[in-house]
């Protein structure tokens, strides 16, 4: 399940939504807008980052991880890039915060001890989504977050309360934005259900909506990266072949195989250590060490 693109639509529709999960919300919380930022260097990108408006004179900047797998280095990754973030953008902030939301306690990393200082501050909250409480107990936009964790047999029930209830508590257009987020993360949650199994399930139809066209060009997108990368792949397999006959003459069947059915990665290293092989011999031995 695509949980990082669920939570950003949910923040996206919901900025104040994150406020909600804290003990102590800035009194402004209503002004404040939700983006997501890459920082220039290697592999940073934070989540969500939620901004004081302009006119804050200098407010708090929250930084927000959704975090649904353990990861050893979470903390270290999330604070360096915050930091990084608040460092060089010092002058528009006074203070900055982060939240990090887990399904439950489980997920956090092991390793506590070098960040306990800011793990025990009032900078840093974390977010067990299953201590939050019964979802149909919830304020309805939480209880759309909740939805994310909860069990696959007991979704589709909740989903159907959740929806009849943004039905009878919610007016347009905040209503469609709400019912759209439900059945995103039903659709993803069931991927391998076709339509209108997903329509039966919800009692509710998603040909129209802009879930399902969404839903439907996610999938087209990744047929055509999928397919580019097909191409991609065949090309430098056809290249690595012309390169081998050429250098060795035609190769036995079997090897001609294994070439083919390299990746792509695979078939770029191999075109650059051909280079160095003295015979067919050092092309078996290539191969063998990549299983």
């Amino acid at each position: 399940m695509r949980r990082d693109s669920i939570f950003y639509k949910l923040f996206q529709q919901s900025p104040t939504l994150l406020f909600e999960l804290l003990p102590e919300p800035p009194a402004n919380a209503e002004a404040y807008r939700f983006d997501a930022v890459a920082v220039k260097e290697p592999r940073f990108e934070i989540d969500g980052v939620f901004l004081p408006p302009e006119d804050d004179g200098g407010g708090t900047v929250y930084f927000c991880e959704v975090q649904f797998q353990k990861d050893e280095r979470l903390y270290e990754r999330v604070f360096a890039e915050s930091l990084l973030y608040f460092y060089r953008n010092r002058d528009r902030f006074y203070n900055w915060q982060v939240v990090i939301i887990y399904p439950s306690g489980s997920v956090e990393q092991s390793q506590l001890h070098p960040y306990q200082g800011l793990l025990n501050s009032e900078q840093v909250h974390r977010v067990n989504l299953d201590e939050l409480g019964e979802i149909r107990q919830l304020p309805l936009w939480l209880a759309v977050m909740v939805l994310t964790t909860v069990a696959e047999s007991q979704a589709p029930n909740e989903a159907r309360y959740l929806l009849d209830r943004t039905r009878q508590e919610v007016s347009d257009p905040a209503s469609r934005a709400i019912i759209e987020l439900i059945t995103t993360i039903m659709a993803y949650r069931f991927e391998n259900l076709s339509r209108k199994e997903i329509e039966a399930m919800l009692d509710i139809t998603l040909k129209e909506t802009r879930v399902y066209r969404e839903i439907k060009e996610e999938g087209r997108q990744e047929g055509r990266q999928e397919g580019r990368q097909e191409g991609r792949q065949e090309e430098a397999a056809n290249f690595v072949m012309r390169l081998l006959t050429k250098r060795f003459g035609g190769l036995p069947p079997a090897l001609r195989v294994r070439v083919e059915g390299l990746s792509l990665e695979q078939l770029e290293a191999l075109g650059e250590a051909l280079l160095d092989f003295v015979g067919v011999d050092e092309l078996v031995e290539w191969l063998a060490e990549r299983g």
